[in-house]
């Protein structure tokens, strides 16, 4: 049996390896989003390098435990999460998580996340993101995209124009992003959000201007893919005009 000398080494050991490798917060606030969300406030964080759209690889199992190596557990210990909101000044980051309902490692921690818990997480990351000086801002997306839309649409400048569609199962499933009132939402009531029809129709019937501008379009891959088929196949679109992010699509796993 170890001494507490040894213990406390150990511990010494693990956080100077944490902050080497990775960011460590704590949970200031868990309040309820609509629909399935959960905002989960994380303090202690200053310093950050983040671009609105980006996301962080949250540790949902401690890496450094040898429990978690010996059970597997190592497989599914980070989950991703887009980024809401950071404040840089105060050292605050905010998630918006997704509740998917079955059971897995990134629900289990978001259910049991309670303020005072330490938060393990990589620097943000990712090359979706806001892109100045386009001639207008279009986003496409349902649940899942709102998250990373609520950031760079707070970050688009004011004279910049915006077009969009949102969609989400209901009203209950909006969430309070900026310039809401600019963006069509649409609902698709009980039907998957997979390959979904209403999202790629309610793009195509969307009244743009004739120049491009950019696009952000994420979610579903099947949907994003045939959103993204949409914007270069039929209005001609460059591709590099269009960003693409796909976060989920059923029966696999790892996707970002």
């Amino acid at each position: 049996m170890m001494s507490a000398e040894q213990r406390a080494q150990g511990r010494r050991v693990r956080e100077r390896l944490l902050d080497l490798m990775f960011v460590r917060g704590r949970i200031e606030d868990v309040r309820p989003a609509p629909g399935r969300m959960r905002w989960i406030r994380v303090g202690g964080v200053p310093g950050l390098d983040w671009t609105p759209g980006q996301q962080v690889r949250v540790h949902v199992a401690d890496i450094t435990s040898a429990r978690t190596w010996v059970s597997g557990a190592v497989r599914n210990a980070l989950r991703t999460y887009s980024v809401w909101e950071y404040d840089a000044s105060a050292g605050v980051l905010e998630l918006c998580v997704m509740d998917h309902g079955e059971g897995g490692p990134g629900a289990r921690w978001a259910r049991a996340a309670r303020p005072g818990q330490e938060v393990v997480f990589g620097r943000p990351e990712g090359a979706f993101g806001l892109r100045p000086g386009a001639a207008f801002h279009l986003f496409a997306g349902e649940e899942t995209a709102s998250v990373p839309f609520g950031a760079m649409l707070r970050a688009t400048p004011p004279d910049a124009a915006v077009h969009g569609v949102i969609e989400v199962s209901g009203p209950a499933d909006r969430l309070p992003l900026p310039r809401a009132g600019e963006l069509t939402w649409r609902h698709r009531g009980g039907a998957s959000a997979a390959s979904s029809a209403t999202l790629v129709a309610a793009v195509r019937d969307l009244d743009l201007p004739a120049e491009p501008g950019i696009a952000y379009v994420a979610g579903e891959a099947r949907t994003v893919q045939a959103v993204s088929a949409h914007l270069v196949g039929d209005r001609g679109w460059p591709r590099g005009s269009v960003l693409v992010k796909p976060f989920w699509t059923p029966g696999k796993r790892g996707m970002e």
